[in-house]
């Protein structure tokens, strides 16, 4: 029998970014939200099965909750992937119905799923049967795509998926065009329907609904929290991460393990990049995640420029960082004298 569900586990989770949120960006974002549930860019199940596996599933144990999601349409393939997955730790396993790229669509996944319902259901039961019932099997969807847009249809898919065993869903509150919008436009032009994620919450009580798409405050993560079991924040927590430690606290309570600063959170994070750094990864594969920390601050922009000017440079170190923090206190006007 599958356990019960604690719904905090999802209270907060950082969206699956492409080219986004890889080992980098989730350390980063561990220390600045110790109790969100952190997830890898989408994986294809194939590139798992056949690919340098070790690297892909790679990720430290402070990562912790942690989630991969799948990008797949076959059960078997899936299924499989998803053994080497938890066989690596991760404790969730997320199949990807929301991707509109035209890449994942020729592949035969991501979003174009929700107009096969019948075939999602049976990877979700793969998936079920290929982990065990301490690893959670979940979801990522849209409302519809296309002309399949209507509440009904968008509650038809998700209750044959819960059917088929599955509790947790995240759901991006827009639908997707497959065709004559980007992939950014898809996160940007479809309107947000909110309400049709809390009515889904009220009609599948003992499921886990998080909601994603446009949230960006904490009054906002607060007031979708009212309604539905979480929030995912995507692009939001990586154009400005350092917000991800407001959003934590105010929906968990304040840690001890949060850092108390921006520099703080820096000053953490300089020793995984000593790891990093030893293990023969690049620099630049790392300060990448971590241009926009001072966000908003002064001097914020002398440490983007001192940063993606020189981490490239062979042989670059943690002096990069640490001249680039320098380099912005020296630019940020002095303040007015007492």
């Amino acid at each position: 029998m599958t356990p019960a569900l604690d719904p905090r586990q999802w209270r907060l989770c950082i969206a699956p970014m492409m080219q986004k949120t890889d080992r980098h960006f989730r350390h980063l974002a561990r220390l600045l939200a110790p109790h969100a549930r952190l997830y890898t860019e989408m994986l294809t199940a194939r590139a798992i099965l056949r690919g340098d596996t070790q690297a892909l599933l790679r990720h430290h144990a402070i990562e912790q909750p942690l989630a991969v999601q799948l990008g797949g349409s076959a059960p078997s393939e899936l299924a499989a992937a998803a053994g080497l997955c938890v066989a690596h730790g991760y404790q969730e396993v997320n199949l990807n119905c929301g991707c509109p790229s035209d890449r994942v669509q020729a592949a035969d996944f991501g979003a174009c799923l929700m107009a096969k319902p019948a075939l999602v259901a049976e990877c979700v039961q793969a998936l079920l049967e290929a982990v065990p019932d301490t690893v959670t099997v979940s979801v990522k969807t849209r409302l519809g795509i296309d002309d399949l847009y209507s509440y009904e249809y968008f509650a038809e898919f998700v209750q044959r998926l819960y059917a088929s065993g599955c509790q947790v869903f995240h759901v991006h509150a827009r639908k997707a065009w497959l065709s004559g919008l980007s992939p950014r436009e898809n996160r940007e032009v479809p309107p947000l329907e909110y309400a049709w994620v809390y009515r889904l919450r009220r009609e599948l009580p003992n499921a886990v609904i998080v909601i994603n798409g446009g949230i960006v405050t904490v009054n906002e993560a607060l007031s979708h929290v009212r309604e539905v079991d979480g929030v995912m924040l995507g692009r939001a927590a990586y154009d400005n991460p350092y917000a991800l430690a407001a959003i934590d606290a105010a929906l968990f309570g304040a840690s001890n393990d949060a850092p108390a600063s921006r520099a703080d959170c820096l000053h953490r994070y300089l020793a995984y990049v000593d790891d990093e750094l030893a293990a023969g990864t690049e620099l630049h594969h790392i300060t990448r995640h971590l241009l926009t920390l001072f966000q908003g601050q002064a001097g914020g922009r002398r440490w983007r420029r001192e940063l993606s000017e020189n981490a490239h440079r062979p042989g670059a170190g943690r002096e990069v960082i640490e001249h680039a923090l320098a380099a912005m206190a020296a630019a940020a006007p002095a303040p007015d004298a007492a």
